[in-house]
């Protein structure tokens, strides 16, 4: 009896414990999706299957079971909150999802708190930081390598702007921040962002205000970031405005490849929408269990939805969880959950909240380590983590929408950009990101173009640009405004004209002078019109100097244009010492220094061993002169005989050989060339004195001088035309001008009693402004090259600025003085080896004096050593030292083989011997 009251307690007892069994044998998980979208019904299929094939293999869990339980958050973010709690009610490991980057900064917080590890392969948000959410784990590629690769194709097709279009949301809006860093990277830029409401709130009406303003706008690249009923809807609209036609580019994210992926057929209007239209798809490596899933596909998803990538992602996502449990089973750990202390005071009385039914997995931290741990083949391929936590080798596949379909033009991998080969075959090789590398296959633009489109038109439809030129009082055969006309002409005017002809599109314009008529224009004031919006570009003799670079931008140079000095010259007639012009008075002296000096050390160290250094102190003298003047012609017929002479000699001859060739060849300029002398030389000159300095009015030439060489306003003297010039030079007003070098061309032309001194002493040139970033102002470059290498830019310029009176270049021959700076180099070295030869010979006298004659000097009285040792050595230096027979004889035999009588010398030497010392002592005995 007793055994019948106990029954129904131990069939509780029963139930109870299998329930809990129950629950250790069973893994939790949960899935947050909108499941009226795409991805989100793919992402169903694919899990389920995933549950299925880890179910059917007890191998994979250790006999447990695996659960996905689903919630629909209806694309409401508060649903998805809901929907989280719920799951950490009931002992789930893990939650797949949320679909959107909105719920996946509030849930993270979440689970970071409760230690549940967020996994989602469509919140691919940048700025989900996995330091500030630790537990959030994006299973795909983030948005940041999706940037990469529309960036890399705008760099790839030559764009430097884009216009970009998102919805207003945390991914939306991130993206795009992403989008603009990565274009900086390449030196485009966003020139426009148009926000829509976040998906699915935007209207028909706020498309057509912001596509209203875009199709307004310079930039035809359009990169649209949003998801597919927004996205839809802009191609719809976009259809609708003519903005699907030639010249526009579409580059949408990854949202339009699931579209066309996942919806087979296409409706005729969607597919009419979006033809021509770029966009990335997560690729994904063939293999055979990716192609055996596709084929099951079907009957896996009934036929409801289209297969798509993120299915892939989202079955390796669950095996992905389910190898990182089993993981944490081996590793000795448990599933099992604790409340946190912290929410027990929230139990709901009153509140209606249970809070404190929220639990934290135990686990949570080891799981999260062996998910980012993960080292497998699934069917998206090798899934891997990196040190930044994100999948390694991301790669996308490059779609062109054509027809009711869609081509594959291309693939872009972290490891080698652009390619029209599979990323996985080039893992192997070492990247190379180079232009060079990076290729595309032909592209199907909309309007069925298959040329690049350019990528930009003019602004507000088709607008006539404003053209500004400046209104010039002087040198009006740059710039010249008819009177009572609105004819343009000039040399830069045709110039403007002959490049827009070479432009690939026609190019509306029209021109509007700048400037009083009175006098010449303020330049800078000119081109700064371009930024404040008055003109779209500027056209005249616009110097590229920096602070104008600063607010415009400029084509290359059509003409070369450096500041120059202009002074009045008078012409130097030839005279009877025109002979002495090539050097300075200077050079002279030092130069006829030398040669005595020479002459003097080979006399030196010739006098003791060569009969023809010896003699009578006339005769001597003579000898010094002669040998050393004889030098400049090489007509010495002295022989030179020591070692120290002989190294005297070639180097002076070396500086003799120079120093006829330069007075030669300046001599020869000299007479050939017609002379023109100022005593101005150049800007050195200018600014080393205190003379006043004239300056075109409107030239850039007054802040140069004031703010580069420091000369005082009070120096500079502002001039208005050619003929104030030439009056200024005239009556001195002015020691000077400074001008550009097309001006003083013209100038010279008809004024030849100037010239130009010294060089241009800046470098610099001409060109057409445009607004900062104009791709204008590239194509314009490009023109102005073609019309250089065609030759056409030098007949403008021969038209207009043709030599006539006298040619300025023939003003410029003023050859000026070789003086001593040029020479002193020669010198020095001629210098340094006469000093070494005199020290060198002086020092030996003094050995071989000291060993012959130390003996005597000792003997005799200390009164008159110090006069004897000097009289002694003085006799000693001036006798004669015979050379060594050997030596003789060798020279003997030398002379003899070249002709000479050698038995007649040491007679018609020694005869001169004697007649010199029979002529010393006549003199004596006078």
């Amino acid at each position: 009896m007793n055994l019948l009251l106990l029954l129904p307690t131990i069939s509780l007892f029963i139930g109870v414990f299998s329930e809990e069994v129950s629950k250790l044998d069973t893994v939790n998980l949960g899935a947050i999706f909108s499941l009226n979208t795409i991805n989100g019904k793919v992402a169903k299929v694919a899990m389920k299957a995933a549950e299925d094939d880890i179910n059917s293999d007890p191998g994979v869990l250790g006999g447990r079971k695996l659960s996905i339980a689903l919630h629909d958050t209806n694309f409401s973010s508060f649903l998805g909150i809901i929907g989280a709690l719920q799951f950490m009610e009931t002992d789930t490991v893990a939650i797949i999802g949320p679909q959107s980057a909105v719920m996946a900064h509030v849930l993270s917080n979440l689970a970071n708190e409760l230690q549940v590890p967020l996994l989602s392969f469509t919140a691919l948000d940048p700025s989900l930081s996995p330091l500030q959410y630790p537990f959030f784990v994006q299973t795909a590629p983030n948005d940041e390598f999706q940037m990469a690769a529309i960036s890399e194709m705008v760099s790839y097709f030559g764009w430097s702007e884009v216009i970009a279009i998102f919805s207003d949301d945390d991914q939306g809006r991130n993206g795009v921040i992403t989008l603009g860093d990565k274009l900086a990277d390449r030196r485009c830029r966003i020139s426009y962002k148009a926000a829509f409401p976040p998906d699915p709130m935007a209207k028909r009406s706020d498309v057509l205000r912001e596509l209203g303003k875009i199709q307004m706008m310079e930039s035809r690249i359009i990169v649209l970031h949003t998801y597919m009923k927004t996205g839809l809807l802009v191609f719809e609209v976009a259809k609708s405005l003519g903005m699907m036609q030639k010249e526009y580019v579409w580059i949408a994210s990854t949202w339009l490849s699931t579209v066309l992926d996942s919806t087979s057929p296409l409706k005729p209007e969607i597919a009419n929408s979006i033809q021509g239209a770029l966009t990335l798809r997560p690729h994904t490596p063939d293999s055979k269990r990716k192609r055996d899933f596709m084929l099951r596909w079907n009957r896996l998803s009934n036929n409801t939805i289209g297969f798509n990538p993120y299915g892939l992602y989202a079955y390796d996502t669950v095996w992905m969880i389910a190898h990182a449990v089993r993981l944490l089973l081996d590793q000795g750990g448990d599933i099992s959950f604790s409340n946190d202390t912290r929410l027990n005071g929230y139990s709901g009385t009153g509140s209606g909240l249970n809070l404190s039914a929220l639990n934290t997995f135990d686990g949570g931290k080891q799981l999260l380590k062996n998910i980012l741990e993960t080292n497998m083949t699934g069917l998206t391929g090798h899934v891997q983590f990196n040190q930044e936590r994100s999948l390694i080798n991301p790669s996308y596949d490059i779609i062109n929408a054509v027809g009711t379909g869609h081509r594959l033009v291309g693939y872009w991998s972290n490891h080698t950009g652009l390619s029209i080969v599979p990323p996985e075959t080039l893992y192997s090789k070492k990247p190379n990101r180079s232009s060079s590398n990076q290729h595309l296959d032909n592209v199907v633009w909309p309007g069925g173009e298959t040329a690049r489109p350019r990528g930009w038109v003019f602004p507000n439809n088709g607008r006539e640009l404003r053209i500004g030129i400046p209104r010039r009082v002087s040198y009006r055969d740059f710039v010249l405004l008819v009177n009572g006309t609105d004819k343009v002409q000039g040399y830069c005017i045709d110039v403007f004209l002959a490049a827009i002809k070479l432009l690939p599109y026609a190019l509306p314009y029209r021109f509007i002078p700048f400037g009083d008529g009175h006098k010449n224009p303020s330049y800078y004031e000119f081109v700064s019109n371009i930024k404040s919006g008055v003109f779209d570009g500027v056209v005249g003799d616009i110097a590229i100097v920096t602070n104008r670079t600063r607010i415009a931008d400029f084509t290359l140079p059509y003409i070369e244009s450096g500041l120059v000095v202009v002074a009045p010259v008078k012409k130097i007639s030839s005279s009877a010492w025109s002979f002495a012009r090539p050097f300075t008075p200077l050079m002279w002296a030092v130069t006829a220094a030398f040669f005595l000096i020479v002459g003097s050390v080979v006399w030196i160290v010739e006098h003791r061993r060569n009969d023809e250094f010896r003699g009578p102190p006339n005769q001597q003298l003579i000898t010094i002169f002669w040998f050393s003047f004889s030098t400049m012609f090489f007509a010495h017929r002295e022989n030179v005989v020591s070692t120290l002479g002989r190294l005297v000699l070639i180097i002076w001859l070396f500086v003799v050989l120079i120093i006829n060739s330069s007075y030669t060849a300046s001599l020869t300029s000299f007479l050939t060339v017609e002379q023109l002398s100022s005593p101005i030389k150049g800007i050195d000159t200018l600014i080393g004195s205190n003379e006043r300095i004239g300056f075109q009015v409107g030239s850039f030439a007054e802040g140069y001088l004031r703010e580069e060489l420091n000369i005082p306003k009070s120096r500079l003297v502002p001039l208005g035309s050619p003929e104030e010039y030439a009056l200024a030079l005239e009556k001195r007003r002015v020691a000077a001008l400074i001008d550009e070098r097309p001006y003083v061309d013209l100038f010279l032309s008809d004024h030849c009693e100037f010239s130009i001194r010294g060089q241009e002493f800046t470098k610099g040139g001409w060109g057409f402004a445009f607004p900062r970033d104009s791709p204008l102002a590239i194509d314009m470059s490009t023109a102005i090259l073609a019309l250089s290498e065609n030759g056409e830019l030098q007949r403008i310029r021969d038209r207009w600025l043709s030599k006539r009176a006298c040619s300025s270049d023939n003003n410029e021959s003023d050859i000026e003085q070789l003086d001593l700076k040029s020479f002193w180099g020669l010198f020095l070295i001629c210098g340094i080896a006469c000093m070494l030869a005199l020290l060198v010979y002086f020092w030996l006298m003094f050995r071989q004096f000291s060993r012959q004659h130390l003996e005597e000097l000792n003997s005799a009285s200390p009164a008159s050593s110090r006069s004897a040792r000097l009289q002694t050595f003085l006799s000693f230096v001036d006798e004669k030292v015979e050379r060594s027979k050997s030596s003789s004889k060798r020279k003997r035999e030398s002379m003899s083989r070249n002709g000479y009588h050698i038995d007649d010398e040491p007679t018609q030497r020694s005869g001169r011997m004697e007649r010199g010392l029979s002529h010393e002592r006549q003199n004596g005995d006078a």
